[in-house]
C-alpha cells in the first residue's frame, strides 16, 4: 500500500466524524493565519519604531496603540484556537481508536477457524492494540499539531513572497530541502522498519505460544531454549532497528543545520536589500520570525513524518486484518430459518482446503429430525470435516448441505449456527464464572433453567461444592476443574441453548471409565429428541445410532446399523477387532 494512500485511509476512518475533521482543518487554517500575522505584527511595529523620529507623538501612540491591539486579539485568538483545537481533536481520536478496536474484535471473531488456525492470537492481540494506539496518536498529532503545518506550507507560504518575493523565496528554499531530504529518507528506511514491524509480531506470537503452553514449557525444561528463542528475535529487531534510527538521526541533524543556515542567510540577504532600499528592518524582522516559526513547525513536521515511517507497518498489518474476507461469505438475501426441524442432508458434497488434496468425494446421506448419526474411520478419514462443514466453517466445493431443504449457503450465519449446539473432545470454556460460561449460547436462560439444564448433565451437584457455586470462576480455559466437570458443564451448555442439531466431537475420548459413565448418561439426556451426529474412535460409543457412516479416504466405505456393519465384515468390523486386539471396551 502506498505510504499516501495508507495515510489518506487512516483519515477515511474517521468515519461520521470526517465533518469534524473538515472543521478542524479550517480552524488549522485560521490559526496559521494567525501565526501569520504576528511577525507581520512585529515587523510592523519595529518599522514604526525606525520612523518614530520623523512622526508627530499623537499620531506614533495612535498608531503603536492599533497595532498592539491588533496583536493582543491576534494573540488571544490563536490561544483560544489551539485550545479548542486541541479538545476537539483529542476527542475525536479517543472516539475512533476504540471504535476501531470494537470493529476488529467484531471482524475478527466472525473470520473463520481457517484464518485463526494460521495466525497466532497474541499477534492478533498486538495488532489490534499497537495499530489502535498508532492511529490514535497519529490523529492527535495531525488535528492538533501538524495539520496546521501542512496548511501553513500550501496556504500561507506563498503569501510571503507578496511581503517580499527574495526574502520569501529563500524561505521556500527552507522548505524544498526539508521535503527533498524526507522523502529521500523515507524511500532508504519504508522496507527496513516493515521488517522490523514482522519480527515485532514474531516477538509477541511466540511469547503468546509460550504462555499459553507453560506446562509443557516446565515439564520439558524448555525455560532456557524458550528465553533464548525470544532474545534471538529481539537482537533480529535491535540489528534491523539501529540502521533505520541512524537514518532519521542524519535528517535531523541536517534539519537543523538548514535550519540555521537559513536563518543566518535571510539575516545577510536582508541586509544587503536593506542597503539597496529593497527592504526594511521591519520586512528582515518579519521574515525572521517566519524563519524561526517555520523551522520548529519544520522540525515537528519531519519528525511527525518519521513517526509515520516507523508505524506503517504497524498499520499496515491492521488493515491487513481488517480485509481479510470470510471463506464463507454471508449471502445478501440470506434467510433466517427460525427454529429448525432438524432435518439435514448432504447432496453429492466434495471438498478440498484451497491448493490441497481432496478431503471429501461424492457424500451423500440425509438425517431426519431426532436421528441418531455416528461417524468413524481412520484418523484424517474426512469425519470431522464433514461436521465442519455442516457448521459452515468452509463450504462445499461440490454438491450442497441442505438443512430443512435450505442451501446452508443461502442461510444466515448466526440462525445457522443458532440451531447446531456442539461438545468439543476439549471442553472450551471461558476464563469467568461458571454461570457466564453456561449461558454462552443463550443469554437470557433463567436461573431454574440453567440449574435444571446442569441436573440433566450431571454438573449441579459439583457445581454446589465450588467456593461460590455458581459465580465460580474456572480459570483460564477451565483449568480450575477436572475433565470430567469441565465436559459437563459443556454438555449443560448444549442443553441450555436447545438446539434441534448436535455434534458430539470425540465428547468423551479424553475421560477416564468412570467418569465417561457419568458423562455418557449426560449425553443421552442431551441427544433425546435431537438430530445427532457423533464422531467417535471409541467404538462402543456409537452402539446405539441409528446409523453408522465409516468414512474412508472422504468417502462413505459402508453404511448400517452397528449389528449389521459387524455381520459384514468389512472395513467397520476390522476396526472393531483391532479396538479389541488393543484392549479397547468391547463393542457390545
Amino acid at each position: 500500500m502506498g505510504f499516501l494512500r495508507l495515510y489518506g485511509r487512516v483519515l477515511w476512518l474517521l468515519g461520521a466524524d470526517r465533518p469534524m475533521a473538515a472543521g478542524l482543518a479550517v480552524a488549522a487554517l485560521a490559526m496559521a493565519g494567525l501565526q501569520f500575522l504576528e511577525p507581520v505584527l512585529f515587523g510592523r511595529v519595529v518599522d514604526l519604531l525606525a520612523r518614530s523620529d520623523r512622526m508627530e507623538s499623537a499620531a506614533l501612540w495612535s498608531e503603536a496603540a492599533t497595532l498592539l491591539i491588533v496583536w493582543g486579539i491576534v494573540g488571544m485568538s490563536g490561544i483560544a484556537a489551539n485550545v479548542a483545537v486541541g479538545l476537539f481533536a483529542d476527542r475525536m481520536a479517543h472516539r475512533n481508536r476504540l471504535k476501531v478496536m470494537h470493529d476488529y474484535f467484531q471482524h475478527v471473531l466472525a473470520l473463520p477457524l481457517s484464518f485463526h488456525g494460521d495466525t497466532q492470537s497474541g499477534r492478533l492481540m498486538k495488532i489490534m492494540l499497537v495499530g489502535t494506539d498508532n492511529l490514535f496518536g497519529l490523529w492527535l498529532g495531525f488535528f492538533r499539531e501538524h495539520i496546521v503545518t501542512f496548511v501553513s506550507l500550501i496556504v500561507l507560504l506563498p503569501l510571503t513572497l507578496v511581503m517580499n518575493w527574495r526574502l520569501g523565496l529563500l524561505l521556500m528554499g527552507l522548505v524544498v530541502v526539508f521535503a527533498v531530504v524526507s522523502a529521500y529518507v523515507i524511500r532508504r528506511t519504508q522496507a527496513a522498519q516493515s521488517q522490523v514491524e514482522q519480527f515485532h509480531s514474531r516477538l509477541a506470537g511466540n511469547a503468546q505460544d509460550a504462555l499459553s503452553n507453560v506446562v509443557v514449557v516446565q515439564s520439558f525444561t524448555r525455560l532456557n531454549s524458550e528465553a533464548r528463542m525470544f532474545g534471538d528475535i529481539v537482537r533480529q529487531v535491535l540489528d534491523h532497528q539501529f540502521p533505520v534510527l541512524n537514518w532519521w538521526a542524519v535528517v535531523a541533524v541536517l534539519t537543523r543545520a538548514a535550519s540555521t543556515l537559513c536563518v543566518i542567510a535571510i539575516f545577510v540577504l536582508g541586509t544587503v536589500l536593506h542597503v539597496r532600499g529593497q527592504a526594511t528592518v521591519g520586512e528582515i524582522v518579519s521574515f525572521m520570525g517566519f524563519a524561526t516559526l517555520m523551522i520548529g513547525r519544520l522540525e515537528g513536521a519531519v519528525g511527525f513524518v518519521s513517526h509515520m515511517v516507523f508505524v506503517a507497518p504497524r498499520i499496515e498489518e491492521l488493515f491487513g486484518v481488517l480485509d481479510a474476507r470470510s471463506s464463507v461469505p454471508e449471502a445478501p438475501d440470506a434467510i433466517d430459518v427460525g427454529r429448525a426441524k432438524g432435518e439435514v442432508a448432504f447432496e453429492g458434497v466434495g471438498f478440498a482446503y484451497p491448493g490441497g488434496p481432496a478431503i471429501l468425494r461424492d457424500v451423500s446421506f440425509a438425517a431426519a429430525p431426532g436421528q441418531t448419526i455416528a461417524l468413524v474411520g481412520q484418523t484424517g478419514a474426512g469425519k470431522s470435516t464433514a461436521m465442519a462443514l455442516l457448521q459452515r466453517l468452509w463450504d462445499p466445493v461440490e454438491g450442497r448441505i441442505t438443512l430443512d431443504g435450505h442451501d446452508l449457503r443461502q442461510v444466515s450465519l448466526e440462525s445457522l449456527r443458532r440451531n447446531i449446539g456442539v461438545v468439543f473432545q476439549e471442553s472450551m470454556l471461558f476464563s469467568r464464572t461458571i454461570r457466564e460460561n453456561l449461558l454462552v449460547g443463550r443469554p437470557d436462560a433463567t436461573q431454574a433453567e440453567i440449574e435444571d439444564a446442569c441436573r440433566q448433565a450431571e454438573a449441579h451437584d459439583f457445581i454446589l461444592r465450588q467456593p461460590q457455586g455458581y459465580d465460580t470462576i474456572v480459570g483460564e480455559r477451565g483449568s480450575n476443574l477436572s475433565g470430567g466437570q469441565r465436559q459437563r458443564l459443556a454438555i449443560a451448555r448444549a442443553l441450555i441453548k436447545n438446539p434441534p442439531v448436535l455434534i458430539l466431537d470425540e465428547a468423551t475420548s479424553a475421560l477416564d471409565a468412570a467418569t465417561e459413565a457419568r458423562v455418557q448418561k449426560a449425553l443421552g439426556r442431551l441427544m433425546a429428541g435431537r438430530t445427532t451426529f457423533i464422531i467417535a474412535h471409541r467404538l462402543s460409543t456409537v452402539r446405539e445410532a441409528d446409523e453408522i457412516m465409516v468414512f474412508d479416504g472422504g468417502q462413505v466405505a459402508e453404511r448400517g446399523p452397528f449389528a449389521t456393519l459387524v455381520a459384514q465384515d468389512g472395513r467397520f468390523a476390522e476396526l472393531v477387532r483391532t479396538q479389541l486386539a488393543g484392549g479397547a471396551a468391547p463393542a457390545h
